[in-house]
């Protein structure tokens, strides 16, 4: 006889303006989710950049999901990859250089190149600073997924702290308008830290882990064990709608390793909620048939790669 237990789960590849309702939905009575545009709409323009954003909204995108990373002068900037290279006309780190050196360079290359692009794809297609983009875009929702790969975690909390508890005049309030999010628990537990000698109207608002998130999944659909809280705390939850795992079961004399898919299904979403005030957003929802399931399940939001496709896809639904 075996026991299963969930050892390790050893990810395969990652996918990923106004708020959401403040009730969760209903699995059983699903309304649509909100549109959430992946790095400011990958799919359509420049990831990560002020015209992304733009034509997100114009699009119809409820929300903006943007990448951030610290630049040399401990700026929270607008930026994915580990390497400029990736994506602009330079090469490097992004804390090699400062913010004002960042806005210079040229954030559209890569996805010029990739859509055959000739002429330039939009103005300001550099690598803006999150203070730019929240002051140019003043009411809308932003989820802010950090991915810096050599910041200090306390310093990178203590500068996204010190953009977003000041909200310029028409904003508003960029604390109450931004959650963070990050696959790194250091940055988690770093905003966890300077929440605490801030009142409650200056912290800042964040997602649940993503590797605890994934665990409970992974109970619940592969040993139907629910085990998450049932007290009315808000919590955010963010997982792929699919994800490949790795399983490591427990044997007596030794251990089996084998591949799997966890998808979220009415069970899962059902313990989830069992907090009433649980909010959960699905992410890689880039075809109809994810998208009706994501409905069908009651998501709050999706994150899509392409507004613009989507702007059809839930007319269609409509």
């Amino acid at each position: 006889m075996r026991n299963y237990i969930m050892a390790t789960l050893l990810l395969s590849s990652c996918f990923v303006s106004s708020g959401f309702a403040a009730n969760p939905q209903s699995v059983t009575s699903p309304e649509i989710p909100q549109i959430i545009a992946h790095r400011g709409g990958t799919g359509d323009a420049p990831e990560n950049t002020l015209p992304a954003i733009k034509k997100a909204l114009d699009n119809g995108a409820d929300a903006i999901w943007i990448t951030l990373q610290l630049s040399k002068d401990n700026i929270p900037v607008l930026y994915r990859p580990s390497d400029l290279k990736e994506l602009t006309n330079k090469s490097g780190k992004v804390s090699a250089y400062t913010a004002k050196q960042l806005a210079q360079m040229d954030a559209s290359v890569a996805y010029d190149k990739k859509h055959n692009i000739t002429l330039k794809s939009g103005a300001n297609s550099g690598i803006p600073t999150l203070d730019e983009v929240l002051k140019q875009f003043p009411t809308t929702t932003f989820y802010l997924d950090i991915k810096s790969p050599d910041a200090n975690p306390l310093t990178f909390a203590k500068a996204l702290q010190k953009t977003l508890d000041v909200s310029h005049k028409g904003e508003k309030n960029r604390l109450s308008r931004a959650r963070v999010y990050s696959t790194d628990d250091a940055y988690l537990n770093a905003l966890d830290t300077v929440n605490k000698v801030a009142d409650p109207s200056h912290q800042i608002k964040r997602f649940e882990s993503r590797d605890l998130t994934r665990t409970q999944l992974a109970n619940i659909t592969m040993a139907h064990k629910c085990d998450l809280p049932t007290e009315n705390l808000e919590r955010w939850y963010g997982l792929e709608l699919h994800r490949k795992v790795e399983v490591v079961e427990k044997y007596t004399l030794g251990e089996g390793r084998s591949n799997a898919v966890l998808s979220w299904d009415k069970e899962a979403v059902d313990c989830f909620r069992k907090n009433t005030n649980a909010h959960i957003i699905f992410f890689g929802i880039n075809t109809p048939e994810d998208y009706k399931k994501a409905k069908e399940l009651g998501a709050d939001g999706v994150m899509v790669d392409s507004p613009a496709l989507f702007r059809k896809i839930v007319s269609g639904e409509e």
